[in-house]
């Protein structure tokens, strides 16, 4: 990882924690539970989807490193243009893994301290790591295989497209009026 893709990485984990919290600070309990439609998750369930995510992208990224460098890693490196258009754009409308939909079992308060830890140990690896991580991969099931940094770009990216969801919710007529 080269210092500009370090900085860029550092400053993304950033970026999206800090307009998630923004977003969900001052949040009532209805207005944590609110759901705009049946078929819709409510900022509660969007964050716990959050949470179960990046511990799973964040895993599979510092595992990859466990096999052996992919000879052909370089043809993936195209994939990280992808991965900063089509992450954050809602247009397409993607179902989650099941592994990662929200089940309601972590309290709001289990679901942002596992939140919080999590990303701090992410930053502390963004900020620490030397490890070839662009010459091991592991695959996506929406873009094929992804190096781990590309896994680590996919954690803040993966947080912005949801931090959209969660300002759509807001914005619905009857979300609860604080």
């Amino acid at each position: 990882m080269t210092a500009a893709d370090r900085a860029e990485l550092i400053e993304l984990l950033e970026k999206s924690e800090g307009e998630m919290m923004q977003y969900i600070t001052a949040l009532s309990d209805a207005q944590w539970a609110f759901k705009p439609a049946p078929d819709r998750w409510s900022v509660g369930e969007v964050v716990e989807h959050i949470v179960l995510a990046e511990g799973l992208m964040f895993d599979l990224a510092v595992k990859s490193l466990d096999s052996q460098a992919n000879p052909k890693w370089q043809q993936i490196l195209t994939k990280t243009a992808v991965l900063k258009a089509a992450l954050p754009n809602r247009s397409r409308r993607v179902d989650a893994p099941a592994a990662i939909q929200p089940k309601q079992r972590m309290t709001r308060e289990a679901v942002l301290a596992r939140f919080k830890e999590q990303r701090a140990r992410i930053g502390a690896y963004a900020r620490d790591t030397d490890k070839p991580l662009k010459a091991h991969t592991s695959p996506n099931p929406f873009f094929g295989d992804l190096n781990a940094h590309q896994w680590l770009l996919y954690v803040p990216l993966h947080t912005i497209r949801h931090n959209q969801q969660i300002a759509e919710v807001k914005a619905a007529p009857a979300f609860p009026k604080p």
